[in-house]
C-alpha cells in the first residue's frame, strides 16, 4: 500500500490518514481511510454526507471502517475526519484533494474535473436538488419556455429581485459554497417577508465558470435547497451561464415571488408623526460576523459562532405576515443597516425619525475581540446583512404588539414575538436624529452600505 497521506486540516483529537496508490494514467485512487467521529450520532451524520457525496460503497466504509475503493479518475476525493456532529454544518471544510505531485492533503475549489459539462445537465442538477415539483402556485415549472403560475384567488403577487456577486455581497475564499446558496436565496427572500407577503416561488439566474460547476456548484445547491426548504418556496425557473475567462467570478440572480390579501401589504410609505419605531432582533450582528471575516478570523474555531448570522440570515417571514394584519404603518427589511434603511423609510413617507442610542439592540462584541476595537453602537447603526425588520406602529395599534399571536403565548414566554424592541419615534419634518445617552441629539447620516458611495 503507498505511503499514507496526513492532511493538515483534521478537526479530531487524533489526526487522520488516507491511503493513496496510483490509478490508471498515474491518477491516484482512494484505498483506504480512517473516520474519527465521536460518537455514534456523529458517525451516522457523517456517513449520510458521505452517501451524498461519493455514494453507498463510501458511507458503508465510513460506519464499518472497512477500506473504501474508488476507481475515479483525476483528482481523488477524501474526506477528513470530522468532529462531532458538526460534521454537517462544515462539510464544505472536510473536503480534500490528494494529487500525485502533491504530498499533502489541501483543500480545493472543486472537484470533478474531466466531466464533461452542458447547459442541460447543469439545469437538471438544479431540477433534481432544489424543491421543484409543480404545484400550489406553480403550475407548470422547469422544462418550458416559461413557468405558469397562478396565485390564490382574490391575492396579489409581491415580486423581488435581488443580485449576489462574488467580490460584492460574498468572498468565494471565506464564504464556503453551501452558505453562498442559502443566502443568496435568504436574502432576497427576506423583501418579501418585509411586505408582509407569503414566498411561492422563484427564479435563479446563474453564472459561474466552469471550474466551478463541479462540487463548488452541488454545494451551493444544497445550501439553497436547504433555504428553499425553510422559506417553502419551489424554484420555477431561470436560466444559466458561463462567465468569461477573462473574468471568472460568479453571480445568482434571484427573483422572489410571494402573495399577499388586498389591504394586508407593507409598505415603506405609511410612517405619519406620532408612530412608535421597532426594530426586530440584535442589530449589527451579520456586521461582526463580517469584521472578523474581512480580517482572517473566521478561520478561528474560538469565533465560529459569531458567523452564523452572517453566514445564515434568517428572514422576519412569520413576523412579516403576522404585522401585516396588526395595523402596522410602515415597514421594511433592514439589510443596509439602520442608519441608511430608516432613512428610505422616512423618505418614503415624507417624514422624519428621532431614536434613542440607548434603546438600540446592540450586538454585544466579545471580550476577547476588544484589540480590534469595534464599537458595538456602530455596528448596530450601519451594520448591513441583519435583515431584522424595521416597522412603525400608531399609538393607537400599541396594544396590538402586546396580543401574542396564536400558538405563541406558551412558546415566547407571553410576548408576541421575541426581540421586538421600541427604539424611538416617527417625528414632523425630515431627516433622522441620533439621541445619545448622555441626552445630546445630533443627525444621524446614512453611513449603511452603498454600492454606489465613493
Amino acid at each position: 500500500m503507498g505511503q499514507p497521506v496526513r492532511t493538515g486540516r483534521c478537526r479530531t483529537a487524533k489526526p487522520a490518514y488516507h491511503h493513496a496508490l496510483p490509478g490508471r494514467g498515474g491518477s491516484p485512487v482512494v484505498t483506504q481511510f480512517e473516520i474519527l467521529p465521536a460518537d455514534a450520532n456523529s458517525r451516522s451524520l457523517a456517513a449520510l454526507e458521505m452517501t451524498a457525496l461519493f455514494g453507498k460503497a463510501i458511507s458503508n466504509c465510513v460506519t464499518t471502517g472497512s477500506p473504501a475503493r474508488s476507481l475515479r479518475r483525476g483528482a481523488a476525493p477524501i474526506m477528513l475526519a470530522t468532529a462531532g456532529i458538526r460534521a454537517k454544518a462544515h462539510r464544505q471544510e472536510c473536503l480534500c484533494y490528494w494529487h500525485p505531485n502533491d504530498k499533502k492533503g489541501r483543500a480545493t475549489g472543486d472537484r470533478g474535473q474531466g466531466v464533461k459539462t452542458t447547459e442541460e445537465n447543469l439545469i437538471e442538477r438544479i431540477r433534481r436538488r432544489i424543491p421543484s415539483a409543480e404545484g400550489g402556485a406553480l403550475r407548470l415549472g422547469i422544462g418550458d419556455d416559461a413557468a405558469v403560475l397562478r396565485a390564490p384567488a382574490g391575492a396579489d403577487w409581491v415580486v423581488t429581485c435581488d443580485p449576489f456577486l462574488e467580490d460584492v455581497h460574498f468572498l468565494a475564499d471565506a464564504h464556503p459554497p453551501a452558505v453562498v446558496g442559502y443566502k443568496a436565496l435568504a436574502r432576497a427572500t427576506s423583501d418579501i417577508a418585509a411586505m408582509g407577503a407569503r414566498p411561492e416561488v422563484f427564479l435563479l439566474g446563474l453564472t459561474l465558470p466552469t471550474s466551478r460547476t463541479g462540487s463548488w456548484l452541488d454545494d451551493m445547491l444544497s445550501g439553497m435547497a436547504r433555504a428553499a426548504r425553510a422559506f417553502r418556496l419551489r424554484i420555477a425557473g431561470g436560466d444559466v451561464a458561463r462567465s468569461p475567462a477573462k473574468n471568472p467570478k460568479i453571480a445568482l440572480n434571484i427573483t422572489v415571488l410571494g402573495t399577499a390579501w388586498p389591504g394586508h401589504i407593507l409598505r415603506r410609505s405609511a410612517a405619519r408623526p406620532g408612530d412608535a419605531i421597532f426594530v426586530s432582533g440584535r442589530l449589527g450582528a451579520a456586521q461582526l460576523g463580517l469584521e472578523l471575516i474581512l480580517r482572517g478570523m473566521h478561520r478561528h474555531a474560538r469565533w465560529r459562532y459569531l458567523l452564523a448570522p452572517q453566514f445564515r440570515p434568517v428572514p422576519q417571514l412569520e413576523l412579516g405576515r403576522w404585522l401585516a394584519g396588526r395595523g402596522i404603518a410602515a415597514a421594511m427589511d433592514i439589510s443596509d443597516g439602520l442608519s441608511s434603511d430608516l432613512h428610505r423609510l422616512c423618505e418614503a413617507s415624507g417624514v422624519g425619525a428621532r431614536i434613542e442610542a440607548e434603546k438600540l439592540p446592540c450586538t454585544r462584541v466579545p471580550g476577547g475581540l476588544r484589540s480590534l476595537r469595534l464599537d458595538p453602537l456602530t455596528l448596530a447603526l450601519h451594520g448591513g446583512e441583519d435583515y431584522g425588520l424595521l416597522f412603525t406602529v400608531p399609538e393607537r395599534n400599541l396594544r396590538q404588539m402586546r396580543k401574542p399571536p396564536i400558538g405563541k403565548s406558551a412558546r415566547h414566554g407571553g410576548q408576541a414575538f421575541p426581540g421586538l424592541t421600541r427604539i424611538g419615534e416617527i417625528v414632523r419634518g425630515r431627516g433622522v436624529t441620533l439621541i445619545a445617552a448622555n441626552g445630546k441629539s445630533e443627525p444621524l447620516e446614512p453611513r449603511g452600505w452603498d454600492h454606489f458611495r465613493a
